[in-house]
């Protein structure tokens, strides 16, 4: 993850400029040489008109030149252009800025969404002459992710944007330092490790102190701040074998507390870790959404430089002393593990590159913790929204391990509806609402409308895919698509919508990419929503300011109108202003019984 001096932006325009005056320069040279030879003078105006002219000239004609080059590939290959958003501007200019103010303030995907009512489920947002395409068709994202799957890599765009942080970890790499990568991984994902709950409980018991003590003194808590210090102190101690601790912070207080949320946490190392390893992810988003000019809004410092200060500051040490203790340590066969065993441990049994370790390890990290902390969040705000899905949960749970005893593996696979609640939470708040790839050669995708030509997808497009708006078609799911009911995992529409198009559910992706983590993700999601609904037995919103939605979401149509949060995207969806709720104890009386 080694950066130059120069910022990101002073990078990209010193070899914008270098492509742009060098052969300009060059040109000119020529030009005035040659007159200088039959004896011609050229005026200096005219030279700097013509420098100045050449590149939008230049430019233009490359647009042009590419948009007719892209029509005659389609008609070769018997296929047709992407439906292409048209502005009234030059560049699409202002569907960009339109775009870019709704965001601010509209529903997740809204945007997006309005535009495909009107073009269709594949789109082009052809933004600055670039093409962007989008898709929500599962038929689309199954050839992205497994039949076609060789021809669609992460790419080299996204590659240098996630750079600084992810480096060449499983989730930033393709080809071989990506196979690399995933065959260093697999093996540490077994039953045998993801079965072991003692981390997970000893992480909840803290995390449940921390909400009742809250509770009883009669303020609510941010679910979404105490959910991410759990998976994170989870995550840390069961991949490094090092817990960062976040949930020793003190937690946050409502605006209308007396208490100072910045007096309470203070200076604690954790919290600024946990901080830090997000604002860097965001860092991360912000240059995806911008395209390939991001570096223009970094033209003073990279910005995810301080913030990967903080968390190589954390990490670094943490690796070298496993790198230090490989040398005098026992051996482990590279295919079996001791029950002590980190990912840590495991990885520098395999190699001695410490990039490759730790850019493997931040990117596991990740995933360990933002994806589950918000997929329970959005389970805790779906129980508190339907109280009666919530009170059907805790019968199942009480009646397989009670109010008191720990879960094992057997009892949660037993659970039919809790996986059935977790599924649709899934379905509705994908943990990874939107994904990109990058298409190696020109290739046509199937039209989604029948009686029509294919649909012809040029080589090096930057391709979106929304696994959040596809699980919410209601020609895919039915016409209570945008319900929550788990019920619809557990009855016909199971048989009627999924098992014939097993596509159009793909919360952790699928193929070849296929999330390494899912098991331990649906294993540690089941063991805390279990702990906490054996200790709580109803849950109640109790919105911050930063956290309710505009009014005017209520005239809306969809799940806009009824929502009581306002979900957001980095790389993984969040609750915007946090999910503030109040939950009720489970009181001595009923544990008794």
């Amino acid at each position: 993850m080694s950066r130059t001096w120069l910022s990101p932006g002073v990078a990209y325009l010193t070899r914008g400029l270098l492509s742009v005056v060098v052969p300009a320069a060059s040109s000119v040279i020529i030009v005035v040489r040659l007159a200088s030879l039959k004896g011609i003078r050229i005026s200096p105006w005219l030279i700097s008109a013509v420098v100045l002219g050449a590149v939008p000239l230049g430019f233009a004609a490359y647009v042009l030149a590419d948009g007719v080059s892209q029509k005659r590939k389609a008609n070769r290959l018997g296929a047709r252009l992407v439906p292409r958003i048209h502005g009234k501007l030059p560049g699409n200019l202002d569907k960009v800025v339109k775009m870019v103010l709704r965001n601010e303030n509209e529903y997740l995907g809204r945007p997006i969404e309005d535009e495909i009512k009107v073009l269709g489920p594949t789109i082009n947002f052809r933004f600055f002459w670039e093409d962007l395409i989008l898709t929500t068709e599962p038929q689309h994202i199954k050839t992205i992710l497994a039949t076609d799957f060789d021809n669609y890599v992460k790419g080299a765009k996204f590659r240098e944007a996630a750079d600084s942080v992810l480096g060449t970890g499983v989730f930033n790499s393709d080809g071989e330092i990506w196979k690399l990568h995933r065959t260093m991984t697999r093996p540490f994902f077994t039953h045998d490790r993801i079965s072991h709950f003692e981390i997970f409980d000893r992480h909840a018991d803290h995390a449940i102190t921390l909400a009742k003590k809250r509770f009883r003194a009669g303020l609510a808590i941010d679910f979404q701040d105490l959910i991410s210090r759990f998976t994170l102190d989870s995550a840390s101690e069961f991949l490094f074998g090092h817990c960062i601790d976040s949930l020793s912070a003190g937690l946050p207080y409502p605006h209308n507390a007396t208490e100072s949320t910045n007096a309470i946490q203070g200076d604690n190392a954790a919290a600024t870790f946990a901080y830090a390893f997000s604002q860097a992810q965001q860092a991360i988003n912000r240059r995806v959404s911008i395209g390939q000019t991001w570096p223009l809004v970094e033209i003073l410092a990279d910005g995810t430089a301080q913030h990967m200060k903080v968390v190589n500051a954390f990490l670094d040490p943490i690796l070298k002393d496993a790198l230090e203790k490989r040398s005098t340590a026992v051996e482990f066969d590279k295919n079996e593990f001791a029950d002590d065993q980190t990912l840590v441990d495991h990885l520098v049994n395999l190699t001695s590159d410490f990039k490759i370790i730790k850019d493997e390890t931040l990117n596991i990290l990740l995933a360990g913790r933002d994806t589950t902390a918000s997929t329970l969040t959005s389970v805790i705000y779906l129980l508190a929204m339907h109280p009666e899905f919530l009170t059907r949960l805790r019968e199942e749970i009480i009646s397989k391990v009670g109010l008191t005893r720990r879960p094992t593996y057997d009892d949660i696979k037993e659970m039919k509806y809790l996986r059935a609640v977790l599924n649709e939470t899934l379905r509705l708040f994908p943990a990874v609402p939107f994904d990109i790839r990058e298409n190696i050669c020109d290739t046509t995708w199937i039209s989604p409308e029948d009686g029509k030509k294919p649909l012809f997808i040029p080589k090096g497009t930057m391709l979106s895919y929304s696994v959040l708006l596809m699980h919410r078609r209601t020609d895919l799911w039915g016409p209570d698509a945008l319900e929550f009911d788990p019920d619809r995992w557990l009855d016909e529409r199971v048989k009627k919508y999924l098992i014939p198009n097993p596509f159009i559910f793909l919360p952790f992706n699928a193929g070849p990419r296929i999330c390494l983590g899912q098991q331990f993700a649906y294993n540690e999601m089941s063991f805390m929503v279990i702990r906490l609904l054996q200790n709580f037995s109803a849950i109640t919103l109790s919105p911050e300011p930063a956290m309710r939605p505009p009014a005017w979401w209520a005239e809306k149509g969809g799940r806009q109108a009824i929502e009581q949060f306002r979900p957001r995207n980095h790389l993984t969806l969040y609750a915007m202003g946090g999910m503030w709720v109040k939950m009720e104890a489970v009181d001595d009386g009923e544990v008794i019984d």
